[in-house]
């Protein structure tokens, strides 16, 4: 006999799900967020680069206070709900897409690692304006009132379209995350044991996850160092920027400042993402499981 298949989870449920697992996720790590991002911008403004994750959290609290870490934190909250709500879904849109193309009737690593991919470019069109007004916000030289006045000066400087301003490095970012984080779920999962009790799947759930969530910052730190500088870096009339497209800047800051470059503020990213990764997984999953036991069969 076949077993019956659970009825996909309304597009409110997920969206709910992937709201409360984002929210939760960036409350715990954010401060990371901004060292991250500080790590990665600082020569634009100081010339030079500050000393380690430790040494940044103590430079940051000591000159500017504790609650310097949460300074931009507004507009991810406010892209929280949609943000993971597209990314989830468009997760489980391509999977099924992919599958009815190729006649699977399961994924498996090649498509895992595609649909990761779609998703993260789907996602990335969702993102621009928010991340563009989170470094905007985060930049120690930035003297911005708050989202609001970002919005407001980059519209009046650069028009509605200044907002996506880093789109194509956004994109490219999105991509390699999304593709690292959804194709090691899938591989992960297949190696650990199998569940015999709700611990046992949040503890798989969380595992999976943050190794995700770990591949996909290693994949793609190059890339959001990049869009960091990109979207950081104040436009001066007449003069062609130096950070521009995704793949020239790359050349520019390994030619200039080395490989190791590419991977300032790894350190706080992966801090941040592996383990939220395995946090988003994790809430998004239990979150789903409670819903399907409040909606009964099918979705059960």
């Amino acid at each position: 006999m076949a077993v019956e298949q659970k009825k996909p989870l309304p597009f409110a449920v997920t969206f709910a799900a992937g709201a409360i697992a984002g929210i939760s996720e960036i409350l715990t790590f954010y401060p990371l967020d901004v060292v991250r991002t500080i790590s990665s911008t600082d020569h634009l403004a100081t010339g030079k680069s500050q000393h380690g994750l430790v040494g940044t959290f103590k430079n940051i609290i000591k000159e500017e206070g504790a609650g310097r870490l949460y300074r931009g934190l507004v507009p991810p909250l406010l892209l929280e709900a949609p943000k993971r709500a597209v990314k989830f879904a468009a997760n489980d849109f391509w999977g099924q897409t992919y599958m009815e193309l190729t006649g699977e009737t399961k994924m498996n690593p090649q498509l895992s690692v595609l649909t990761g991919c779609s998703a993260g470019a789907t996602e990335s069109f969702v993102v621009v304006p928010f991340e563009l007004v989170k470094i905007k916000l985060q930049d120690k030289a930035s003297t911005f009132k708050g989202p609001i006045d970002v919005v407001k000066q980059v519209i009046r400087k650069d028009g509605l379209l200044g907002l996506y301003v880093g789109m194509e490095s956004t994109f490219w970012r999105h991509v390699y995350w999304n593709g690292g984080y959804f194709g090691c779920i899938y591989q992960v999962k297949s190696m650990l044991p199998t569940p015999e009790t709700p611990q046992a799947q949040l503890l798989n759930n969380f595992i999976s996850g943050a190794i995700g969530g770990f591949a996909g910052t290693v994949v793609n730190t190059p890339f959001d160092v990049v869009k960091s500088r990109i979207q950081g870096t104040t436009p001066i009339p007449g003069v062609k920027p130096k950070y521009n497209w995704t793949y020239p800047a790359l050349v520019t800051i390994f030619r200039e400042e080395g490989p190791a470059a590419l991977y300032k503020g790894f350190l706080p990213k992966v801090l941040r993402l592996a383990p939220g990764g395995g946090v988003l997984l994790l809430v998004v999953e239990f979150t789903m499981g409670v819903f399907r036991k409040a909606l009964g069969p099918p979705y059960i």
